[in-house]
């Protein structure tokens, strides 16, 4: 029979992850359910403890109470892209990822493959040079009002999820999902909190190894040029073509 603490610390990483016992069974390859596993009448086997450590980065030393630290490598998760592509003179290639292909991207993100089928360009700009790129459509109106449903954002690789800033947006990859947010990493937590700008939808927290890209939103491409939206700008804009006109006339 296991010790009640490496019991506890099995139960704590299945309800942290959210997981009833029967889908955390499901994830790690266990028959039916994971009560037997809790309850300490089933041993807790080496393959179980291999999926704990391969998917979530469970450090088994922690698991069996022998360390303090919970998550291997938390501090060098690792979220530069899986694959890069490349036009005929070996320079990277911006892939669009529309909103159908953003739901089999997880699965096939080191898919070389599979990035085949994704049109990719090459956008003859500065802002746009000696960085990976990566366009993105998105999907769902969470980040209203700075992007709507439909729009693209071209985001800019980033190395290490250390270098996020709250102040910006990215396209966060995780396990299942692509997603839009905002990124807030608080002291003293091993979470990393997403942040919707649209009030409506509420914060919540991840871990580290659950990321496996992060992009950050550099630009983006909208469809939504209604004038009626835009009518301070535009007036605005009038005003300062108004003015400029009596500038030069005074000259004259």
């Amino acid at each position: 029979m296991e010790n009640e603490l490496t019991l506890k610390r099995f139960s704590e990483i299945r309800r942290d992850l959210g997981f009833t016992q029967s889908e955390f069974a499901e994830k790690i390859g266990v028959s039916n359910t994971t009560a037997d596993i809790e309850r300490g009448r089933t041993k807790l086997s080496g393959r179980v403890v291999a999926e704990l450590l391969r998917q979530f980065k469970i450090n088994p030393l922690w698991l069996f109470g022998e360390s303090d630290e919970k998550y291997l490598d938390t501090n060098k998760t690792s979220v530069i892209p899986k694959v890069v592509t490349v036009d005929s003179q070996e320079n990277d290639n911006m892939v669009l990822v529309n909103a159908k292909a953003a739901a089999g991207y997880p699965q096939n993100i080191a898919d070389t493959s599979w990035y085949e089928q994704l049109p990719a360009f090459d956008l003859p700009i500065p802002e746009f040079r000696n960085a990976t790129y990566r366009g993105f459509q998105v999907e769902g109106d969470s980040m209203l009002p700075n992007l709507y449903p439909g729009d693209w954002v071209m985001a800019r690789a980033i190395e290490h999820i250390d270098y996020v800033s709250p102040n910006k947006m990215y396209v966060v990859v995780l396990q299942d999902s692509v997603m839009v947010k905002k990124i807030e990493k608080r002291p003293n937590s091993n979470n990393i909190t997403l942040v919707s700008t649209n009030e409506n939808y509420p914060p919540y927290d991840i871990k580290p190894f659950q990321i496996q890209e992060v992009w950050e939103v550099s630009s983006k491409l909208t469809f939504d040029l209604n004038p009626t939206s835009n009518h301070g700008l535009l007036k605005q804009l009038q005003e300062s073509m108004e003015d400029l006109k009596r500038q030069l006339g005074g000259t004259t």
